[in-house]
């Protein structure tokens, strides 16, 4: 069967007590799947949520993303399935851009915003994922100072972007206000976990506010995974890691 028929297929017989249009596969500790329901939730966008099993991946994942084989996706209607966090983002801002526009009307403003949010998703991400799933102290020291400075670059970057005012999009949450804000459970996680703060009140006391007011937005309350999901999710990652080797004096 024709991996478009399968997708279809496979949506038309999961149980609904309402129909939805729009249907978000995802999965719960994901910090990208927080961006599309922070969007969804904001445009007040009715959705479908099917949950992945990313240690058993399904052939509806298999078969809508099978070059990165990751969440999230978004189905909408019977349209091809779209991928990536970013471009969902901007995707469902075009589709409702009347209702809460994410980004700023000036096209070099929007240039900017795509630029750090790009610089965000290749640089701080890859650190804050291998900080918590290294199994070398030095490493992990390493990689703290590396998102030491990249909380810096983002202060400075707040800073330039909200003008002042509360968020990065201004007087309300905007495109980077999420592209960042999806990672506040994990940023919060980690002080919990590992007693590290990557943003921190002396060392980027602008973007520690900007946390607050994230924290007191009733969709970033909502959408935002708990404790529990975060530690399920960094369980699920450790256990795909290759085993450790075994040395001469363990093998003996």
């Amino acid at each position: 069967m024709h991996p478009s028929l399968i997708i279809i297929s496979y949506l038309l017989i999961i149980p609904m007590t309402k129909m939805c249009e729009m249907k978000l596969l995802g999965s719960a500790g994901s910090a990208f799947v927080t961006r599309v329901k922070f969007v969804l939730q904001l445009k007040s966008i009715e959705y479908e949520y099917i949950e992945e099993d990313l240690c058993n991946k399904s052939e509806l994942l298999l078969t809508s993303n099978p070059v990165f084989q990751r969440v999230p996706v978004l189905f909408h209607s019977n349209g091809q399935p779209m991928t990536e966090s970013l471009a969902i983002m901007e995707y469902l801002d075009e589709l409702i851009p009347d209702v809460h526009p994410l980004l700023p009307s000036d096209p070099s403003d929007r240039v900017q915003c795509r630029v750090l949010a790009y610089t965000f998703d290749t640089l701080c991400y890859p650190w804050m994922k291998e900080f918590m799933l290294t199994r070398e102290k030095e490493r992990r020291e390493e990689l703290k100072q590396m998102l030491v400075q990249g909380s810096v670059m983002l202060e400075e970057a707040f800073v330039k972007f909200s003008k002042g005012k509360a968020f990065f999009g201004g007087d309300d949450i905007g495109y980077l206000d999420i592209v960042v804000g999806g990672f506040l459970g994990w940023i919060k996680f980690y002080e919990v976990v590992f007693n590290f703060k990557v943003i921190e009140e002396a060392r980027n006391p602008r973007l520690a506010e900007w946390g607050k007011s994230m924290w007191s937005h009733e969709v970033a309350r909502s959408v935002i995974p708990s404790h529990e999901i975060h530690m399920k999710f960094l369980n699920m990652l450790i256990g795909r890691l290759p085993p450790l080797p075994v040395s001469a004096s363990d093998a003996a």
